[in-house]
């Protein structure tokens, strides 16, 4: 309960919650109420608070009750009891006494302005007003660099923002030094300034706020959804900028973590189930700071009638693999036949599965305030309340509009949302018996053995085979498009990101409307995953399984890929017309541009031209992960020593490391004015090819890198081109270097002196590959000419040239035989220091342009 904890720090019986959805609190003065209630006249000293929607009264005495004074009168905490707020109607007079009477003239002034806004017909008119009050005290003031921690701090930016709490928002000015991250409150509350040091920070994240890109959320621990501050700026470019600066600065200390690297921890056991789940959110900006994207967790347990909990039993789990508005087929069935009558845009459910109304129905027990000020000061129905955790899952069984899934808490440790610990009047059910603590089921003993026991069913044998089915409907592919229509998950177009485009809406009063809709409707989590979420690695002691699933490995008569390897680096070459072809995998969306594989063949990690690097796991036979570092293609890459790290070649001129143990992007190399074409490693030298016509060659320790350490790199050689590189190579000593370029020519290098030893033109357009042979005598290259050219190393002499009949993109060579890629995505084995005849033709490639990525066996 992220809000709750942040609630403990302030003992004032004010709060933001006072005051209505998209009101602003502005200042506050001392003041006398001066009341005639009773015989003789009492004044009664306390806080004016000018809020843009009211003032609110706040007695220093606090068995006095706080007045807000809009419309009509609230009495609010009468007694200092938490309860339904007191409306006193009627034409009521407050007489208040300023403390410091110089400044009556200014409160009047601001009263009036207030007064003329709320008076206006329009909604949209109204807040168009406020927003400019609001703007013009932001305009008029500036952050204050006296609460700066230290003298020597030196400011880089500020602007105007405003800080995020549940339900409310609090404007003020943001400040971020080489030292510190400042906000300072117009108002000054709670603090006068809420100041964060940038060495503590351990994750930032951007956030979307009302379905729109303005949000900054800061976290100084891990493993928390409790942040240390959340901030909603007023453009977006202030926001990235903020962002951009914090993560420069902390690029040598924070660790980047992705929804992929994430999702390896949990798949290998090293994250829970509940601790994936709290990542998921956390990534998919679920925010505790936020209620309508509040964290979601899944219903998990279906018995609620039993008095034992059997964790082997399947029918003592909730169905994964749909959501909870499909567990019921009846109800199911009148659903899919309202949404097939229903006009565009369709959509199955009418209510989400979380929203802030949702969050506050499970915690009202420990948040009353929050659903008070939700509520406009009342509680619901008591038949409607979280009265029992039986009742709530039947009615999301079968109720009309209840498809509700829960919140964190009902797997934490904190069990005082299910009890009554404030002795709140919440109201009475129709029986006559009264709200208190919420009933539970038969199977827990008390409220903390309900919160163990669910825990337990979290990370059970059977969530845990079945929880990536809930997470592809939440976070993954289910969550849109057709998958979503084929699984029964799709929700009000309200709800997803770019569903409704608020900044195209012209009518401001529609414009309000719609986003205090989007609010209080939910909103879906931002989608993380694209292709099916893989299962989790578990040991089997006992299946109880119902169904097998979606992504169970497949089975292979022959389950080793030792063949891949050894078809890179010591193929049976006399039987290389013998290939077999044993699967092929569609895995990328566009051209595949690059394949490496671990020395033990356990993984093949692949580039695309859909900017991601993607990695194929032997044990399960499908994907495993998937990453982007970009949003332009991935050229190639390439296995360093020791398996600890891939690196990958990028068209945004920048190559990177992506360390396999951590699951996430290791460094960026930025070497390039133009696009990296190919990489080549040899003895903690990287070689990097790029269209800006030249290759460079850095120094790398591999060490550092299977350490997890940062690389200091070094620019130890640049050879220059006439024309952008499009290939290189290096022979198997490294003493050699090889490029091919896009006009066409073959220039061969000494890589100790950096000295050209040939150029050879011999390509009519550019070169796709080239590549040594073994004994470094030759060098083949392929080209857009569809010529095949073999070179002699020591005279430059071109010895061989073979015509295929298509364009050649790709190949490996022992010296004589060539296995060639063609650009139809044929096999083609040539002899070539022979006869130029083409032996065989097979139909497909191990990746290319038709996405695929093919594994093949030598049928020797």
């Amino acid at each position: 309960m992220a809000f709750i904890k942040r609630k403990e720090r302030s003992k004032e019986r004010f709060s933001l919650l006072l005051l209505d959805l998209e009101e602003y609190y502005f200042e506050q003065h001392t003041v006398y109420h001066v009341t005639t209630s009773s015989a003789k006249k009492r004044k009664i000293r306390g806080s004016l608070k000018v809020c843009s929607k009211s003032i609110i009264f706040e007695p220093e005495d606090h068995v006095e009750p706080i007045l807000k004074v809009c419309f009509c009168v609230y009495l609010i905490k009468e007694n200092n009891v938490v309860a339904p707020y007191r409306v006193e109607r009627g034409d009521s007079t407050f007489l208040f006494h300023l403390e410091v009477s110089s400044k009556t003239e200014d409160v009047v002034q601001t009263l009036l302005q207030l007064h003329r806004a709320s008076c206006l017909d329009k909604l949209g008119d109204q807040t168009a007003m406020i927003a400019a009050n609001l703007q013009s005290r932001l305009a008029r003031t500036s952050f204050d660099k006296n609460s700066f921690q230290n003298v020597s701090e030196i400011p880089h930016m500020e602007c105007e923002a405003e800080m995020v709490t549940p339900l409310v928002t609090n404007p003020g000015h943001v400040c971020i030094t080489d030292q510190s991250l400042y906000f300072q409150p117009l108002n000054g509350y709670p603090e006068q300034v809420v100041r964060i040091e940038l060495h503590r920070v351990k994750q930032i994240y951007k956030r979307r706020h009302g379905l729109r890109p303005l949000g900054l959320e800061v976290f100084c621990t891990e493993n928390d959804f409790c942040s240390d501050i959340y901030l909603k700026f007023y453009k977006t470019s202030d926001r990235n900028d903020l962002y951009y600066y914090i993560a420069t600065f902390l690029e040598n200390h924070m660790v980047e973590h992705t929804a992929e690297s994430y999702m390896l921890q949990w798949q290998r056991g090293h994250l829970s189930n509940y601790q994936y789940l709290l990542h998921l959110n956390n990534l998919a900006d679920r925010s505790g700071n936020d209620l309508s994207q509040y964290p979601v967790f899944p219903w998990i347990i279906a018995d609620y009638n039993s008095t034992e909990l059997d964790m082997m039993n399947p029918a003592t789990f909730r169905d994964l693999s749909k959501p909870v508005g499909a567990l019921n087929k009846e109800r199911l069935e009148r659903l899919l036949s309202r949404y097939r009558d229903m006009p565009d845009p369709r959509f199955m459910y009418g209510s989400h599965y979380s929203s802030p109304g949702y969050v506050l129905f499970y915690l009202v027990r420990v948040a009353p305030e929050h659903m008070l000020c939700l509520q406009n000061g009342r509680y619901d129905n008591a038949d409607r309340m979280f009265n029992s955790i039986g009742e709530t899952w039947k009615n999301c069984l079968e109720g009309a509009t209840d498809f509700k899934e829960l919140i964190p808490d009902f797997y934490g440790n904190d069990p005082s949302f299910l009890l009554n610990c404030l002795s709140l009047d919440l109201g009475k059910r129709q029986g006559g018996s009264s709200v208190q603590d919420v009933v539970l089921p038969p199977w827990a003993a008390d409220a903390s053995d309900f919160l163990q026991k669910s825990q337990k069913a979290l990370e059970s044998q059977y969530v845990s085979e079945h929880l990536h089915e809930w997470i592809d409907l939440v976070f993954g592919f289910k969550q849109k498009g057709s998958e979503a229509v084929a699984a029964h998950n799709v929700f009000h177009p309200l709800t997803y990101e770019g569903g409704i485009d608020c900044d195209s809406i012209e009518d401001p009063n529609e414009k309000i409307a719609m986003l205090i809709q989007i609010l209080e409707f939910g909103q879906t989590p931002t989608q993380l995953f694209t292709t099916p979420h893989p299962q989790r690695i578990t040991p089997r002691f006992q299946s109880i399984s119902r169904t097998p699933s979606v992504n169970t490995p497949l089975n292979d008569e022959d389950s080793s890929f030792e063949d891949l390897t050894e078809e890179t680096r010591r193929l049976a070459w006399n039987n290389i017309a013998k290939l077999k072809l044993m699967s092929t995998h569609k895995i990328h969306k566009e051209a595949v541009t690059g394949i490496a594989v671990t020395r033990t063949a356990s993984s093949v990690f692949t580039t695309s031209q859909d900017s991601t690097l993607k990695m194929f796991s032997r044990e399960s036979n499908g994907l495993q992960r998937s990453m982007s570092f970009s949003n332009m293609a991935l050229s190639s890459c390439l296995m360093l020593p020791e398996d600890k790290a891939v690196v990958c070649s990028s068209w945004d001129n920048n190559v990177y490391f992506y360390s396999i143990p951590f699951g996430r992007r290791q460094d960026t190399l930025m070497g390039h004015d133009d696009a990296i074409s190919k990489m080549c490693w040899k003895d903690n030298q990287l070689y990097t090819a790029s269209w800006d016509s030249t290759v460079k060659v850095w120094q790398c320790d591999s060490a550092d890198i299977a350490n997890n350490k940062r690389c200091q790199f070094q620019l130890l050689a640049e050879f220059e081109h006439e024309a952008g590189v499009n290939t290189i190579n290096l022979n198997p000593a490294g003493t050699l270097l090889v490029s091919g370029t896009k006009d066409g020519t073959v220039t061969i290098w000494d890589t100790s002196s950096s000295v050209q030893l040939h150029q050879v033109h011999c390509h009519s357009g550019k070169i796709h590959d080239v590549a040594f042979s073994p004994d470094s005598r030759h060098i083949l290259s392929v080209g857009e000419d569809s010529c095949l050219k073999v070179i002699d190393v020591q005279t430059g002499m071109m010895i061989s040239s073979v015509q295929a009949d298509e364009e050649q993109r790709c190949f490996c060579w022992d010296g004589n035989t060539v296995l060639s890629g063609g650009q139809s995505g044929h096999l083609q084995v040539l002899d070539l220091l022979s006869t130029p005849n083409i032996i065989t033709k097979i139909t497909v490639i191990t990746g290319g342009e038709d996405k695929q990525i093919i594994f093949w066996k030598l049928d020797c």
